[in-house]
């Protein structure tokens, strides 16, 4: 099991998670986000930084502005979290792996709304839907919907994680599952991580899943 660690905006919480072994960290580019990186820690910094996945959110982005920060920031993957259309996807996949989330509410059409992004994406992200947000409720969806997922491709589960929530996440017999994805619950402020609950989190999901 995977684990990423999203919202990051401080040099030093970046190297906490290297140094806790955490596979993925999640910089938001969107700039309606309280998390927003572009002004709170600068492209040198997460360039040299190694030993961690760097993951770049974007919302409904250019394209070219896309381009420039994956360059800027030498990003590992770009997490698409807005409307973006296949063929978007398929123009990104072309330079960098992508990752593309939806928005769970009381159900899912797995055939009609996420079936046509399998060819031109390399991971899906599982969020919890809001009337006014692109994400970051801090809220979880039913995961039991997850159940009916009727594909092999690999996703992420993101969500209103929470410290106490490793167990649950244990008990998920879910094939496709590949990573967990945190946020807001280990947070003293936006963008500010509680880097003693993201220390224990870690250790439980890796002590389960070597098992």
């Amino acid at each position: 099991m995977k684990i990423k660690v999203c919202g990051i905006t401080r040099a030093d919480d970046l190297n906490e998670l290297v140094n806790n072994q955490v596979d993925y960290a999640g910089f938001i580019f969107h700039e309606k986000s309280p998390r927003f990186v572009g002004n709170k820690l600068d492209a040198r910094t997460v360039r040299e930084t190694s030993g961690i996945k760097k993951v770049g959110v974007f919302v409904n982005a250019d394209i070219q502005l896309v381009q420039r920060t994956v360059a800027d920031y030498q990003l590992s993957m770009v997490q698409l979290h807005g409307d973006e259309t296949p063929e978007y996807c398929a123009s990104m996949k072309a330079i960098i792996p992508v990752m593309k989330a939806f928005r769970i509410g009381a159900n899912v059409n797995w055939e009609k709304e996420v079936a046509p992004y399998i060819p031109v994406t390399d991971y899906f992200l599982f969020d919890t839907a809001s009337v006014h947000l692109y994400g970051g409720t801090g809220k979880q969806f039913n995961w039991e919907l997850l159940n009916t997922y009727p594909f092999s491709h690999p996703f992420f589960l993101s969500g209103g994680i929470g410290p106490d929530d490793a167990a649950a996440i244990e008990k998920l017999q879910l094939p496709a599952l590949y990573a967990v994805d945190v946020n807001s619950k280990f947070e003293t402020g936006p963008g500010v991580k509680d880097l003693q609950k993201v220390t224990q989190f870690v250790k439980q999901i890796h002590l389960s899943y070597l098992k």
